[in-house]
Protein backbone atom coordinates (compact mmCIF):
# COMPACT_ATOMS: atom_id res chain seq x y z
CA UNK A 1 0.00 0.00 0.00
CA UNK A 2 2.76 2.18 0.52
CA UNK A 3 4.57 1.28 -2.39
CA UNK A 4 1.60 2.69 -4.42
CA UNK A 5 1.37 6.12 -2.36
CA UNK A 6 4.41 6.66 -3.17
CA UNK A 7 4.23 5.78 -6.86
CA UNK A 8 0.91 8.14 -6.58
CA UNK A 9 3.36 10.98 -5.42
CA UNK A 10 5.86 10.09 -8.47
CA UNK A 11 3.19 11.11 -11.08
CA UNK A 12 1.69 13.81 -12.99
CA UNK A 13 -1.63 12.41 -14.13
CA UNK A 14 -3.20 14.06 -16.86
CA UNK A 15 -6.69 13.41 -17.39
CA UNK A 16 -8.00 12.35 -21.13
CA UNK A 17 -11.48 12.43 -21.91
CA UNK A 18 -12.47 11.70 -25.49
CA UNK A 19 -14.69 9.55 -27.50
CA UNK A 20 -13.84 6.07 -27.48
CA UNK A 21 -17.63 4.81 -28.88
CA UNK A 22 -20.31 5.91 -30.47
CA UNK A 23 -20.29 8.10 -33.89
CA UNK A 24 -17.07 9.83 -33.21
CA UNK A 25 -14.69 6.86 -31.36
CA UNK A 26 -12.95 6.87 -34.60
CA UNK A 27 -11.60 10.03 -34.00
CA UNK A 28 -11.10 10.12 -30.33
CA UNK A 29 -9.52 6.79 -30.76
CA UNK A 30 -6.53 8.62 -32.78
CA UNK A 31 -6.55 11.49 -30.75
CA UNK A 32 -5.77 9.03 -27.41
CA UNK A 33 -3.43 7.69 -29.62
CA UNK A 34 -1.08 11.07 -30.57
CA UNK A 35 -1.26 11.58 -26.79
CA UNK A 36 0.02 8.58 -25.94
CA UNK A 37 3.35 9.58 -28.51
CA UNK A 38 3.59 12.89 -26.36
CA UNK A 39 3.30 11.07 -22.67
CA UNK A 40 5.73 8.76 -23.94
CA UNK A 41 8.17 11.66 -25.29
CA UNK A 42 7.62 13.55 -22.69
CA UNK A 43 8.68 10.54 -20.22
CA UNK A 44 11.79 9.09 -22.28
CA UNK A 45 13.05 12.70 -21.62
CA UNK A 46 12.67 12.95 -17.38
CA UNK A 47 8.77 13.80 -17.98
CA UNK A 48 7.84 16.67 -15.57
CA UNK A 49 9.05 18.74 -12.99
CA UNK A 50 11.12 16.00 -12.23
CA UNK A 51 8.41 13.29 -12.88
CA UNK A 52 6.47 11.29 -15.04
CA UNK A 53 3.22 12.19 -16.83
CA UNK A 54 0.46 8.77 -16.80
CA UNK A 55 -2.25 9.61 -18.89
CA UNK A 56 -6.14 8.76 -17.37
CA UNK A 57 -8.14 8.10 -20.29
CA UNK A 58 -12.03 7.71 -19.86
CA UNK A 59 -14.88 7.43 -23.15
CA UNK A 60 -16.96 10.11 -22.98
CA UNK A 61 -19.22 7.67 -25.65
CA UNK A 62 -19.60 10.66 -27.64
CA UNK A 63 -22.75 12.01 -25.70
CA UNK A 64 -22.25 15.54 -23.32
CA UNK A 65 -23.97 14.11 -20.12
CA UNK A 66 -21.23 11.50 -20.53
CA UNK A 67 -18.59 13.97 -21.12
CA UNK A 68 -19.69 15.94 -18.07
CA UNK A 69 -19.96 12.69 -15.88
CA UNK A 70 -16.19 11.57 -17.14
CA UNK A 71 -14.68 15.15 -16.15
CA UNK A 72 -16.08 14.85 -12.81
CA UNK A 73 -14.89 11.49 -12.16
CA UNK A 74 -11.08 12.35 -13.49
CA UNK A 75 -11.49 15.31 -11.61
CA UNK A 76 -12.96 13.79 -8.12
CA UNK A 77 -11.82 10.18 -7.79
CA UNK A 78 -8.54 10.06 -10.20
CA UNK A 79 -7.74 13.42 -9.07
CA UNK A 80 -5.97 14.92 -12.20
CA UNK A 81 -5.07 18.32 -11.97
CA UNK A 82 -5.61 18.89 -15.88
CA UNK A 83 -7.45 18.04 -18.54
CA UNK A 84 -7.52 16.95 -22.08
CA UNK A 85 -10.90 16.91 -23.93
CA UNK A 86 -13.02 16.64 -25.01
CA UNK A 87 -13.33 16.23 -29.27
CA UNK A 88 -16.42 17.59 -30.26
CA UNK A 89 -18.32 20.53 -29.48
CA UNK A 90 -21.34 19.96 -27.73
CA UNK A 91 -18.84 17.13 -25.59
CA UNK A 92 -16.39 20.41 -24.60
CA UNK A 93 -19.41 22.54 -23.95
CA UNK A 94 -20.66 19.88 -21.43
CA UNK A 95 -17.72 19.36 -19.68
CA UNK A 96 -16.52 23.26 -19.46
CA UNK A 97 -19.32 23.67 -16.05
CA UNK A 98 -17.33 21.00 -14.08
CA UNK A 99 -14.01 23.21 -14.64
CA UNK A 100 -15.39 25.97 -13.25
CA UNK A 101 -17.09 23.81 -10.23
CA UNK A 102 -14.14 22.44 -9.70
CA UNK A 103 -11.27 25.09 -10.26
CA UNK A 104 -9.62 22.60 -12.56
CA UNK A 105 -7.94 23.65 -15.99
CA UNK A 106 -8.51 22.09 -19.78
CA UNK A 107 -6.74 22.22 -22.85
CA UNK A 108 -9.17 21.63 -25.87
CA UNK A 109 -7.32 19.84 -28.76
CA UNK A 110 -10.42 19.60 -31.20
CA UNK A 111 -13.59 21.17 -30.56
CA UNK A 112 -14.35 24.57 -32.68
CA UNK A 113 -17.50 25.80 -31.57
CA UNK A 114 -17.31 30.08 -30.97
CA UNK A 115 -18.89 29.81 -27.85
CA UNK A 116 -16.08 27.59 -25.37
CA UNK A 117 -13.48 30.47 -25.40
CA UNK A 118 -16.15 33.35 -25.48
CA UNK A 119 -18.73 32.35 -22.84
CA UNK A 120 -16.22 33.59 -19.90
CA UNK A 121 -14.85 30.05 -18.54
CA UNK A 122 -11.25 30.90 -17.35
CA UNK A 123 -9.88 27.37 -17.25
CA UNK A 124 -10.19 26.71 -20.68
CA UNK A 125 -7.08 26.67 -23.02
CA UNK A 126 -7.98 25.73 -26.59
CA UNK A 127 -5.29 25.05 -29.70
CA UNK A 128 -8.24 24.34 -32.31
CA UNK A 129 -9.18 27.06 -34.51
CA UNK A 130 -12.72 28.11 -33.65
CA UNK A 131 -15.47 28.10 -37.10
CA UNK A 132 -15.26 32.15 -37.03
CA UNK A 133 -11.30 31.71 -36.97
CA UNK A 134 -11.13 28.31 -40.01
CA UNK A 135 -13.73 30.65 -42.05
CA UNK A 136 -11.60 33.59 -41.39
CA UNK A 137 -8.46 31.55 -43.01
CA UNK A 138 -10.60 30.26 -45.92
CA UNK A 139 -11.48 33.59 -47.26
CA UNK A 140 -8.53 34.72 -49.26
CA UNK A 141 -9.39 30.97 -51.02
CA UNK A 142 -12.88 32.04 -52.00
CA UNK A 143 -12.34 34.44 -55.21
CA UNK A 144 -9.79 32.29 -56.00
CA UNK A 145 -11.71 28.81 -56.40
CA UNK A 146 -14.72 31.30 -57.81
CA UNK A 147 -17.23 30.35 -55.16
CA UNK A 148 -20.64 31.94 -56.14
CA UNK A 149 -23.22 30.54 -54.04
CA UNK A 150 -23.06 28.14 -51.03
CA UNK A 151 -25.68 25.40 -49.39
CA UNK A 152 -24.91 24.16 -46.11
CA UNK A 153 -25.29 20.20 -44.79
CA UNK A 154 -24.04 20.05 -41.08
CA UNK A 155 -23.90 17.92 -38.27
CA UNK A 156 -27.13 18.96 -35.83
CA UNK A 157 -25.04 19.95 -33.01
CA UNK A 158 -23.01 23.13 -31.39
CA UNK A 159 -20.28 22.30 -34.34
CA UNK A 160 -22.02 21.81 -37.24
CA UNK A 161 -24.55 24.64 -36.55
CA UNK A 162 -21.75 26.71 -35.09
CA UNK A 163 -19.82 26.38 -38.46
CA UNK A 164 -22.83 26.89 -40.56
CA UNK A 165 -23.16 30.55 -38.98
CA UNK A 166 -19.78 31.46 -38.85
CA UNK A 167 -18.96 30.18 -42.59
CA UNK A 168 -22.53 31.93 -43.53
CA UNK A 169 -22.10 35.32 -41.92
CA UNK A 170 -18.20 35.71 -43.86
CA UNK A 171 -19.39 33.79 -47.35
CA UNK A 172 -21.95 36.92 -46.63
CA UNK A 173 -19.72 39.61 -46.00
CA UNK A 174 -17.33 38.19 -49.19
CA UNK A 175 -20.06 38.88 -51.27
CA UNK A 176 -21.25 34.84 -51.19
CA UNK A 177 -25.03 34.24 -51.20
CA UNK A 178 -25.81 31.89 -48.61
CA UNK A 179 -28.92 29.25 -49.81
CA UNK A 180 -29.94 26.21 -47.78
CA UNK A 181 -28.72 25.09 -44.11
CA UNK A 182 -29.64 21.16 -44.14
CA UNK A 183 -28.81 19.30 -40.72
CA UNK A 184 -28.17 15.88 -39.70
CA UNK A 185 -28.19 14.31 -36.69
CA UNK A 186 -24.89 12.15 -35.94
CA UNK A 187 -25.99 8.86 -35.88
CA UNK A 188 -28.05 9.28 -39.43
CA UNK A 189 -26.84 6.81 -42.21
CA UNK A 190 -29.13 8.36 -44.90
CA UNK A 191 -29.40 11.66 -45.96
CA UNK A 192 -30.72 11.17 -49.18
CA UNK A 193 -33.90 13.76 -48.45
CA UNK A 194 -31.48 16.62 -47.36
CA UNK A 195 -29.11 15.93 -50.53
CA UNK A 196 -32.15 15.78 -52.84
CA UNK A 197 -33.24 19.52 -51.52
CA UNK A 198 -29.72 20.29 -52.04
CA UNK A 199 -29.23 18.90 -55.50
CA UNK A 200 -32.38 21.26 -56.93
CA UNK A 201 -30.61 24.38 -56.20
CA UNK A 202 -28.49 26.33 -58.13
CA UNK A 203 -25.68 26.75 -55.24
CA UNK A 204 -22.41 25.90 -56.85
CA UNK A 205 -20.66 25.03 -53.64
CA UNK A 206 -21.71 22.50 -50.53
CA UNK A 207 -19.67 22.86 -47.47
CA UNK A 208 -20.37 19.83 -44.95
CA UNK A 209 -19.51 19.90 -41.34
CA UNK A 210 -19.09 15.74 -40.12
CA UNK A 211 -16.75 13.62 -38.54
CA UNK A 212 -15.20 10.69 -41.11
CA UNK A 213 -17.43 8.15 -40.84
CA UNK A 214 -20.93 10.37 -41.63
CA UNK A 215 -19.03 12.03 -44.69
CA UNK A 216 -18.00 8.53 -46.00
CA UNK A 217 -22.15 7.70 -46.25
CA UNK A 218 -22.59 11.32 -47.36
CA UNK A 219 -20.12 11.18 -50.55
CA UNK A 220 -21.06 7.71 -51.32
CA UNK A 221 -24.99 8.52 -51.43
CA UNK A 222 -23.47 11.95 -53.53
CA UNK A 223 -22.18 9.65 -55.91
CA UNK A 224 -25.87 7.65 -55.90
CA UNK A 225 -27.81 10.31 -56.69
CA UNK A 226 -25.56 12.05 -59.27
CA UNK A 227 -24.69 15.28 -57.09
CA UNK A 228 -22.05 17.22 -58.78
CA UNK A 229 -21.34 19.96 -56.94
CA UNK A 230 -17.90 21.36 -55.26
CA UNK A 231 -17.99 20.11 -52.26
CA UNK A 232 -15.93 21.91 -49.59
CA UNK A 233 -15.43 20.29 -45.61
CA UNK A 234 -14.79 22.04 -42.51
CA UNK A 235 -13.90 21.61 -38.55
CA UNK A 236 -10.10 19.67 -39.51
CA UNK A 237 -11.84 16.35 -38.63
CA UNK A 238 -11.89 14.68 -42.08
CA UNK A 239 -9.18 12.35 -42.68
CA UNK A 240 -9.02 12.95 -46.49
CA UNK A 241 -6.59 9.35 -46.53
CA UNK A 242 -9.59 7.70 -44.66
CA UNK A 243 -12.04 9.52 -46.66
CA UNK A 244 -10.63 7.92 -49.68
CA UNK A 245 -9.98 4.44 -48.25
CA UNK A 246 -13.31 4.22 -47.33
CA UNK A 247 -15.44 6.54 -50.14
CA UNK A 248 -12.85 6.03 -52.98
CA UNK A 249 -14.12 7.65 -56.21
CA UNK A 250 -16.70 9.24 -54.50
CA UNK A 251 -14.18 11.91 -53.12
CA UNK A 252 -12.55 12.89 -56.22
CA UNK A 253 -12.12 16.38 -56.12
CA UNK A 254 -13.40 17.12 -53.18
CA UNK A 255 -11.51 19.84 -50.96
CA UNK A 256 -11.01 20.10 -47.07
CA UNK A 257 -9.75 22.73 -45.09
CA UNK A 258 -7.63 21.10 -42.60
CA UNK A 259 -5.03 22.12 -39.64
CA UNK A 260 -2.13 19.76 -40.26
CA UNK A 261 0.08 18.86 -43.44
CA UNK A 262 1.27 15.12 -43.00
CA UNK A 263 1.57 14.47 -46.28
CA UNK A 264 4.29 17.75 -46.99
CA UNK A 265 6.18 17.28 -43.44
CA UNK A 266 8.62 20.21 -44.82
CA UNK A 267 5.88 22.22 -45.71
CA UNK A 268 4.74 22.46 -41.87
CA UNK A 269 5.65 24.79 -38.95
CA UNK A 270 8.11 22.72 -37.60
CA UNK A 271 9.40 19.58 -40.03
CA UNK A 272 11.78 17.88 -37.49
CA UNK A 273 8.91 17.54 -35.09
CA UNK A 274 6.41 16.57 -38.09
CA UNK A 275 8.51 13.61 -39.15
CA UNK A 276 9.48 12.59 -35.93
CA UNK A 277 5.70 11.97 -35.08
CA UNK A 278 5.04 10.51 -37.97
CA UNK A 279 7.77 7.93 -37.77
CA UNK A 280 6.35 7.31 -33.86
CA UNK A 281 2.82 6.65 -35.76
CA UNK A 282 3.65 4.55 -38.32
CA UNK A 283 5.87 2.63 -35.90
CA UNK A 284 3.13 1.82 -33.66
CA UNK A 285 1.56 0.32 -36.30
CA UNK A 286 -1.38 3.27 -36.79
CA UNK A 287 -3.05 4.10 -40.26
CA UNK A 288 -1.48 6.92 -41.55
CA UNK A 289 -5.21 8.60 -42.22
CA UNK A 290 -5.32 9.15 -38.36
CA UNK A 291 -2.34 11.76 -38.24
CA UNK A 292 -4.57 14.46 -39.50
CA UNK A 293 -6.79 14.10 -35.78
CA UNK A 294 -4.36 12.58 -33.95
CA UNK A 295 -1.97 15.33 -34.31
CA UNK A 296 -4.05 17.25 -31.60
CA UNK A 297 -3.94 14.72 -29.04
CA UNK A 298 0.59 14.93 -29.46
CA UNK A 299 0.13 18.71 -29.55
CA UNK A 300 -2.17 19.07 -26.70
CA UNK A 301 -0.32 16.98 -24.08
CA UNK A 302 3.09 18.81 -25.08
CA UNK A 303 1.21 22.31 -24.60
CA UNK A 304 -0.54 20.49 -21.20
CA UNK A 305 3.27 19.74 -20.36
CA UNK A 306 4.64 23.06 -20.98
CA UNK A 307 2.42 24.45 -18.71
CA UNK A 308 3.16 22.48 -15.66
CA UNK A 309 6.55 23.40 -16.34
CA UNK A 310 5.60 27.25 -16.92
CA UNK A 311 3.51 26.80 -13.89
CA UNK A 312 5.94 25.04 -11.69
CA UNK A 313 3.85 22.78 -10.06
CA UNK A 314 1.22 20.19 -10.60
CA UNK A 315 -1.56 22.01 -8.76
CA UNK A 316 -4.34 22.89 -11.18
CA UNK A 317 -4.22 26.86 -9.96
CA UNK A 318 -0.70 26.91 -11.23
CA UNK A 319 -1.03 24.56 -14.41
CA UNK A 320 -3.97 26.97 -15.03
CA UNK A 321 -1.53 30.12 -14.85
CA UNK A 322 0.80 28.74 -16.79
CA UNK A 323 -0.81 27.77 -19.81
CA UNK A 324 -0.75 31.76 -20.23
CA UNK A 325 3.06 31.26 -20.23
CA UNK A 326 3.20 28.44 -23.18
CA UNK A 327 5.02 29.64 -25.98
CA UNK A 328 6.31 26.87 -28.45
CA UNK A 329 5.67 25.22 -31.49
CA UNK A 330 3.14 23.06 -32.41
CA UNK A 331 2.66 20.85 -35.58
CA UNK A 332 0.41 23.13 -37.08
CA UNK A 333 2.19 26.42 -35.57
CA UNK A 334 2.89 28.45 -32.56
CA UNK A 335 0.91 27.48 -29.60
CA UNK A 336 0.61 30.46 -27.27
CA UNK A 337 -2.55 31.61 -26.01
CA UNK A 338 -4.31 35.03 -26.30
CA UNK A 339 -7.16 36.03 -24.22
CA UNK A 340 -10.81 35.59 -25.67
CA UNK A 341 -14.35 36.45 -24.30
CA UNK A 342 -15.70 38.84 -21.51
CA UNK A 343 -13.04 40.45 -19.47
CA UNK A 344 -11.89 38.96 -15.84
CA UNK A 345 -12.75 35.53 -16.99
CA UNK A 346 -11.16 35.09 -20.73
CA UNK A 347 -10.29 31.52 -22.03
CA UNK A 348 -7.24 31.14 -23.89
CA UNK A 349 -7.20 30.69 -27.48
CA UNK A 350 -4.12 30.15 -29.99
CA UNK A 351 -3.67 30.33 -33.98
CA UNK A 352 -2.96 27.42 -35.48
CA UNK A 353 -2.53 27.68 -39.66
CA UNK A 354 -5.20 26.04 -41.73
CA UNK A 355 -4.88 24.84 -45.45
CA UNK A 356 -7.48 23.68 -47.94
CA UNK A 357 -6.08 20.21 -49.94
CA UNK A 358 -8.02 18.64 -52.68
CA UNK A 359 -8.74 15.19 -53.59
CA UNK A 360 -7.21 14.35 -57.11
CA UNK A 361 -6.39 10.77 -58.39
CA UNK A 362 -7.36 9.06 -55.46
CA UNK A 363 -4.65 10.96 -53.38
CA UNK A 364 -4.37 14.16 -51.68
CA UNK A 365 -3.55 16.95 -54.10
CA UNK A 366 -2.85 20.42 -54.12
CA UNK A 367 -2.45 22.48 -51.11
CA UNK A 368 -3.71 25.83 -50.80
CA UNK A 369 -3.69 28.63 -48.11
Amino acid sequence: MLGGTAFAQDVIKIGVNQPLTGPFAASGAYVVNGARIAADEINAKGGVLGKQIQLIVEDNKSNPTEAAAVAEKLITSDKTPVLLGAWGSSLTLAVMPKLEEYEVPMLVETSSSGKITTSGNPFVFRISPPSALEAESFAPMIEKIGVKKVDFLVINNDWGRGAAADFGKLLKEKGVEVGLTETMDASAQDMSAQLAKIKSTDADTIMITAAVDQLTLVFKQMASMGLKKRVITTGGSQNPDQLIAQAGAATEGTMHLTTFLPWVPTATPDPKATEYFISEWNKRGYPFAGTTESFRGYDGIRAIAAAIEQGGSAEPAAIKEGFWKVDMMGLNGPIKFQKSGPAGSESGQSKPQVYLIKIADGKVGEVKL
